[in-house]
């Protein structure tokens, strides 16, 4: 913890690696959400309202409720997973509080929307379709923020102090 703390993450090599791997990893499952969301909907409502509630048309069925809840058993896990590290790194950009907390905040509201849309358009009113595609909008460019200031804070070259602490004097390397 002491390298954020006291910017050494900036200057430790093999930190730097760790973090530029993370962001390459998390920029491939963002490419893969977006493809996975564009193969099953688009960014109009009705095609939302198609893919939770059916097509006789097209002889789509509707999502099931078993169905749903394993993919949000998964998701939920997964998500608070990746936005714990991603929102844990904001901790350590140099960037006021107040920013830091609207993209702490940010990213996990926009992951609730994104999930809870969906039972909201297949088991509520198709009203709720807006809410999915303003979700996934609002979650697919805040992790491409997290990605792209973490990267940013670790490599910028600066020696400050991240966390505006001073050294406490604990080695809890």
């Amino acid at each position: 913890m002491r390298f954020v703390v006291t910017g050494e993450w900036n200057r430790n090599r093999l930190l730097q690696v760790i973090v530029l791997l993370y962001a390459l990893y998390v920029a491939a499952l963002w490419l893969t959400n977006a493809l996975l969301y564009f193969e099953k909907m688009g960014l109009s409502p009705s095609s939302v309202v198609e893919y939770y509630r059916g097509d006789e048309e097209r002889f789509l069925q509707p999502r099931t409720y078993q169905g749903m809840l394993e993919v949000s058993h998964f998701h939920l896990f997964a998500m608070g997973m990746l936005l714990l590290v991603l929102t844990h790194l904001m901790l350590f950009v140099p960037l006021a509080d107040r920013a830091k907390a609207w993209l702490i905040a940010v990213p996990f509201l926009s992951a609730g929307l994104d999930e809870g849309a969906g039972w909201l358009v297949r088991f509520g009113h198709p009203a709720f379709a807006a809410l999915k595609v303003a979700g996934f909008l609002l979650l697919q460019g805040s992790l491409a923020l997290l990605v792209g200031l973490s990267v940013w804070a670790v490599f910028r070259g600066s020696g400050q102090n991240y966390a505006g602490a001073g050294d406490d004097g604990e080695d809890d390397d």
